[in-house]
């Protein structure tokens, strides 16, 4: 299938923020607006007002997207699904794209798929969620390994946030091959057979390789503290977490369903988590380094302070 080039993409598995803001825009930051390429899998999070042209901004093309998923129906997170579903379909994008999003907003979901005169070209799946766990592969999607699984959070709203896990798998030893005499085709005969029958006996893959983890992901927006921030940033590579008040307005954070960047990384600390993406900035504030200053008192490891059009790599495998 032909898969337009993404001429600025410098790594198979990272994350482009196409937009920061919480609720309303700023003069340096658009409504919301993620990009996770991984692999063969291009996943848009969070589609909101403004996202098809920072798309274009960052080098992104809807040609290339696989799936979106929207957390919740709040406009900063959604209003731009209108304007990348036209472009889906002015680009007679061939595959099939699942958007995924809380059941209760069906209608609205529907509405800006909808929303004004087009020639419809588009192939969407649209799943909502009614519940926790795995969410379904669509017939037609493009899809590697790795499974998405969605988990209700605590906001104003239904909202879910998202996580992809990819399945472990073995790193064949290049020296243990060699004594083996497996060399050429036959290592990919072994890796997908799993035993080989070579002059000196069966070898299994196991002989041969060593365990290798999968690599994860989690993007979880506006919330409370639940049970559900901890399930899905438990030990991910790369999370990407809201943080749109800092700790000295905490009540305010609590009583409109969201986090501080004390409490985001919290949890990246207590839950292992390898490179924290803080996001999702109240124009309260006008000074990026109090999050990073915030969250430095509790986490350390890598940590991004998201700024529009940034790119973030997954970290290299352990």
């Amino acid at each position: 299938m032909f898969r337009r080039p993404d001429s600025h993409r410098l790594a198979s598995r990272e994350l482009v923020t196409l937009g920061t803001a919480s609720q309303v825009p700023t003069r340096t930051r658009n409504h919301n607006g993620y990009v996770l390429f991984w692999d063969d899998e291009v996943i848009l999070f969070d589609p909101g007002e403004g996202t098809q042209r920072q798309m274009l901004h960052a080098g992104i093309s809807a040609t290339a997207l696989t799936r979106i998923a929207i957390t919740h129906l709040h406009g900063d997170h959604s209003l731009g699904l209108a304007g990348v579903v036209q472009r889906i379909s002015l680009d007679a994008v061939p595959q099939t794209i699942p958007v995924t999003f809380p059941a209760s907003g069906r209608r609205w979901v529907e509405n800006l798929c909808d929303a004004t005169a087009y020639y419809h070209q588009e192939r969407l799946a649209l799943q909502g969620l009614t519940r926790d766990g795995e969410v379904h592969r669509v017939p037609g999607e493009l899809h590697g390994p790795a499974v998405l699984s969605a988990a209700r959070l605590d906001h104003s709203l239904e909202a879910y946030g998202y996580r992809l896990d990819e399945p472990d798998g073995r790193r064949m030893d290049p020296a243990r091959l060699a004594a083996a005499g497996i060399t050429g085709p036959d290592v990919g005969r072994l890796v997908r057979a799993g035993t080989l029958d070579t002059p000196h006996g069966t070898v299994r893959t196991e002989d041969v390789s060593d365990p290798r983890p999968g690599q994860s992901f989690a993007f979880v927006m506006d919330t409370r503290i639940c049970d559900s921030v901890w399930r899905l940033a438990d030990g991910v590579d790369l999370l990407v977490i809201e943080s749109t008040y800092l700790d000295r307005d905490r009540n305010l954070a609590h009583d409109h369903g969201h986090l501080t960047a004390l409490e985001a990384a919290t949890v990246a600390a207590q839950t292992g988590v390898r490179s924290l993406v803080l996001t999702h900035f109240s124009q309260r504030y006008t000074d990026p380094g109090e999050f990073e200053r915030e969250a430095r008192t509790v986490f350390d490891g890598e940590l991004t302070v998201a700024a529009d059009l940034g790119r973030v790599r997954v970290p290299p495998r352990r």
